[in-house]
């Protein structure tokens, strides 16, 4: 008998993880040789902390599901107790009172139930795939974000470094315009006066220089913070402009469709969910029904040495059938509530194509502008280009004055930023062209 009782024992405890898991550990982070767009894209789907946390949240959800879904299992319970009684219960009996009993008492119960019906059981079951589904969208929805604030941030940084490429352009031109006019005013040719303004235009544009190079360094931050990048790991932008030019331009006729957009998808999501909760609702009027099978072992003996000796045991099976019957009306507020949620979420979505349209007018006419000024741009910057070549001769020949190299050095530095800019507004509002149609892809 005590062998029985201890293999009971094992078998109890057995049931259970076999082993404990570890806290996560955080995966150590590399680094990029050559940074491509689409390589800092990738790196931040992989290490940007709230991906990460999104997909961990899809294993918590696993896991949870997983634990509602245990309730559909045999429940297997143990109580288990040894008493010593240094005296014995008293009782009235005959006028008298006599004591009865025995000095030693143990017992170990076995309670199995099974569920049959169970409202919390059964709306896990039906909500399973959804709910995964839901989690999932979630995902999707901010490695979505992620890519178009990585994607914006790599073009802003790429703008500042080609604003620091124009400006270092311009410091050559202009310090050899400063040494031409210092050359020809001692030469007597020209005044001191030239000579001055080329020296002023130098040092506006060396300290301009200075304040775009600070920026690139904190943009270049920011792209790390959105990336999940390491802070103290350097980060080398790779990129053709020839590449980035063609992939600035988008079909501006395509119309948008609603179930592209992942906030769509998830307030889908969310209807079947709320559909599945007013069910719920109405089984509460349904008997919760569970079968139940107990055995009892059980001991009594003065002797403690011969406590196990002889089992006195007992045993039942039954069926359990459990419905309130009055909740003062709770069960009836609790379907209206959840009536009026999938009605709330009706709006929601109504609301939702109200503001998609919205946002893809607003994108389109953005992009459709900034393309107009990304191309007149483009001539601006060749035609400037071709009047300081012309006014330079002029000036070295005596032809124009240095004031006019002034304006049209000016002129050329002003068009090559607004061309840079220009092309960065571009490729920015397509990005938002295709956040709005919903074809950013992850």
């Amino acid at each position: 008998m005590n062998r029985i009782f201890l293999l009971l024992f094992l078998l109890v405890f057995s049931i259970g993880p076999n082993e404990a898991q570890g806290p996560l550990k955080t995966p150590a982070l590399d680094t990029l040789a050559q940074a491509t767009l689409q390589s800092c894209v990738q790196y931040a789907l992989q290490h940007q902390p709230i991906v990460q946390q999104s997909l961990i949240d899809e294993q918590i959800v696993d896991k949870t599901i997983q634990t509602k879904l245990a309730d559909w299992y045999p429940q297997i319970s143990m109580n288990y107790y040894i008493q010593h009684n240094y005296q014995l219960p008293a009782f009235y009996f005959g006028g008298n009172y006599v004591r009865n009993g025995t000095y030693n008492a143990s017992n170990l119960g076995l309670t199995l139930t099974q569920n049959i019906f169970n409202r919390d059981a059964l709306l896990a079951s039906q909500t399973a795939q959804q709910v995964k589904k839901q989690v999932r969208q979630n995902t999707v929805s901010n490695k979505i974000d992620v890519t178009v604030n990585v994607s914006k941030a790599f073009y802003d940084v790429l703008l500042t470094q080609k604003q620091v490429q124009v400006l270092d352009q311009a410091i050559i031109r202009l310090q050899k315009n400063v040494q031409d006019s210092y050359h020809q005013y001692e030469a007597g040719i020209v005044d001191k006066t030239d000579y001055k303004r080329a020296t002023i235009s130098l040092n506006n544009t060396i300290a301009q220089r200075k304040q775009v190079f600070d920026l690139v360094k904190a943009k270049s931050v920011y792209l790390k913070e959105l990336m999940g990048y390491p802070d103290s790991a350097d980060l080398h932008l790779s990129y053709d402009t020839t590449a980035m030019e063609k992939d600035a331009f988008i079909d501006t006729s395509v119309n948008v469709f609603f179930e592209n957009r992942i906030e769509y998808q998830q307030l889908v999501t969310q209807q079947k969910l709320q559909q599945a909760n007013l069910k719920y609702y109405k089984w509460g009027f349904i008997p919760t029904i569970s079968a139940y099978g107990i055995y009892n072992f059980n001991y009594l003996n003065n002797d403690f040495g011969k406590l196990y000796n002889q089992n006195l045991g007992n045993s039942n099976i039954g069926l359990q059938l459990s419905v309130p019957i009055f909740q003062g009306n709770k069960r009836v507020n609790q379907i209206k509530e959840a009536q009026l949620q999938i009605d709330r979420l009706n709006w929601d979505v109504v609301a939702l194509k109200s503001r998609v349209n919205t946002e893809y007018a607003t994108a389109q006419a953005n992009y459709k502008g900034n393309l107009a000024n990304y191309v007149a741009l483009k001539d601006n910057l060749s035609l400037a280009n071709d009047v300081y070549e012309t006014i330079q001769l002029q000036y070295n020949s005596g032809i124009k004055t240095y004031l006019d190299v002034i304006v049209a050095e000016s002129d050329l530095r002003t068009a090559q930023l607004n061309y840079y800019d220009a092309l960065y507004q571009l490729l920015e509002s397509k990005i938002d062209v295709e956040k709005a149609l919903g074809t950013i892809k992850n």
